[in-house]
């Protein structure tokens, strides 16, 4: 990838930076494309001179990712939301495919989502199916990327959580029983920067990604609060009401939206047989072995306290 140009479409996003990273010291040239490009700024040390690029672009207006496409090797749509889902997901996502083929571009990531069906209950997870429908009609040789949760440590799932942990005595537990199978951003990055680099053997494909561990949301709270050094009271809610909660999920500090709840309907883990990261070269990361480095700052005496100590 050596001086060839990579557009990211939402590069300045959680993921975003992770492949970004990947992407300079690789030696690419990355252009960053997204709504507001002074937000990516932050990215601009991390390359060299002339090595990062910043460009306006929002996925509604097709004239702006065809701008943003142009002269590009190679293109990700890093783009999601839990609004907007047909904007976004379906057209927008149809959008960049069709930009990134006629800019000549070898290669089209696109980001997806574990979960996305055509026939699911949820309209996140339908819209994310649909999309990949659209991609593969405008770029047939796209890659598909579906992570699972992604966590690190600017991520808005374990700190969210941390953060609860940490302030309140008794901590609520939605769908205990749900499973999850969360990987690491970096390991997200890698595997999209992989694909960006060998359209001949990724394209077409569709890939899982999941880490090496498989933890119930009970279980996964657990092990956040010995990991913060707190023992707050878990009280795990039934699903009635959960499902009444979901029901207010638009308004200001609710737990939980309808769509999230509908998401936790079907647990969040790598399909059976499925491609995924070892696939790509990539080895998964457990969240054991980084997410302590930074959930440091939930614990009650900060980096100064131990993890697991009474709170």
């Amino acid at each position: 990838m050596n001086d060839r140009l990579v557009t990211l479409l939402g590069g300045g996003g959680f993921l975003g930076r992770y492949v970004a990273q990947e992407l300079l010291r690789a030696g690419a040239r990355v252009r960053i494309a997204q709504r507001k490009p002074r937000d990516a700024f932050f990215l601009r040390p991390l390359g060299g001179v002339g090595q990062t690029q910043f460009i306006a672009a929002d996925l509604t207006r097709p004239e702006t990712i065809e701008r943003a496409c142009d002269g590009a090797d190679a293109v990700l749509n890093l783009v999601g939301s839990w609004s907007n889902f047909d904007a976004l997901h379906v057209q927008g996502a149809q959008t960049a495919a069709q930009a990134a083929a006629r800019a000549g571009a070898a290669a089209f990531v696109q980001i997806s989502a574990i979960g996305a069906d055509p026939d699911s209950q949820s309209t996140y997870a339908r819209s994310k199916a649909e999309g990949e429908h659209a991609v593969r009609e405008a770029f047939p040789g796209a890659t598909i990327l579906r992570p699972t949760t992604v966590f690190g440590r600017e991520d808005a799932f374990v700190n969210r959580f941390a953060g609860m942990i940490a302030t309140l005595p008794v901590a609520p537990v939605l769908r205990p029983q749900a499973k999850f199978q969360p990987v690491y951003v970096a390991d997200v990055a890698e595997a999209a920067a992989r694909a960006l680099f060998e359209p001949r053997h990724h394209g077409g494909r569709v890939y899982e990604l999941g880490g090496p561990d498989v933890l119930t949301m009970a279980e996964l709270l657990r092990w956040i609060a010995k990991a913060v050094g707190r023992d707050p009271a878990f009280v795990e809610l039934p699903d009635a009401l959960g499902s009444m909660l979901a029901t207010f999920g638009s308004l200001p500090g609710a737990p939980i939206t309808r769509e999230q709840w509908k998401m936790l309907q079907r647990d969040a883990v790598v399909s059976p047989g499925a491609e995924g990261l070892e696939a790509l070269g990539v080895s998964p990361t457990p969240l054991a072995a980084v997410a302590p480095n930074w959930l440091v700052r939930f614990r009650r005496y900060g980096r100064f306290g131990q993890a697991g100590e009474p709170a």
